[in-house]
């Protein structure tokens, strides 16, 4: 009879977290879910699950499947921020990793239910979330992470898919930026700055009511 030889690695527990993201009363928020199971049940959390390697073709789909699975609902615009790794992240493991990923959503278009291992859904102001030592694991770096990776793509105007309307004034433009990053911009550099990257074009014929100010021109981004 062969002797089974012991594994050659010990491997690590894989993670995959979701960090998605909306801005709601004119600030940019995270949805956080509250945990059922242990570890840290009772407490707020990124939804997230362990990585299946008889369910999940590649790491995006395992972020899809977590949030089908805890969010009853199907994301737009994944995008993977990066990867966590060290001891002592899980107690289940000496050693774990964390691959997070974001979604940057607009809220008018989109409904989230609380899923798998979720109690409840709240949504939290980034900057209270990621200060937060008493989210679940480490989530409030994760958060931190997932934060930092979509203002510096409006900073630098590459905007992410999926958050912003289909048409806008570049004034709309400018406010939902602004949210995002939680700092004023300058309009006469943000117009430049559009203008230079050519990334949006007007809609012919569609002006929209600015309030005192004459109609402005509504704008779209290029296809």
């Amino acid at each position: 009879m062969t002797r089974r030889q012991p594994p050659k690695y010990d491997m690590p527990l894989v993670r995959v977290d979701v960090s998605l993201m909306a801005l709601h009363e004119g600030a940019l928020h995270v949805l956080l879910g509250l945990r059922e199971e242990p570890p840290f049940a009772g407490q707020l959390g990124l939804p997230g699950g362990v990585l299946r390697i008889d369910r999940d073709a590649s790491l995006e789909a395992a972020a899809r499947r977590v949030a089908e699975e805890r969010l009853l609902v199907s994301l737009p615009n994944l995008e993977q921020v990066g990867a966590v790794g060290e001891p002592g992240r899980d107690p289940r493991s000496p050693w774990a990793i964390s691959i997070v990923y974001r979604s940057l959503v607009d809220l008018a278009r989109l409904s989230v239910t609380p899923g798998k291992r979720v109690a409840a859904l709240q949504w939290v102001p980034v900057e209270r979330a990621r200060r937060n030592r008493d989210l679940a694991f480490d989530h409030a770096r994760l958060i931190g992470m997932a934060v930092d990776s979509a203002r510096r793509e409006v900073r630098d105007m590459n905007f992410p898919l999926g958050w912003l309307p289909e048409s806008f004034t570049l004034s709309e433009l400018q406010a939902l930026s602004e949210a995002v990053l939680g700092e004023p911009l300058d309009k006469v550099t943000f117009r430049r700055r559009i203008d230079a990257r050519e990334q949006v074009e007007p809609v012919e014929g569609q002006m929209r009511a600015g309030g005192a100010h004459r109609p402005a021109q509504v704008y779209r981004f290029r296809r």
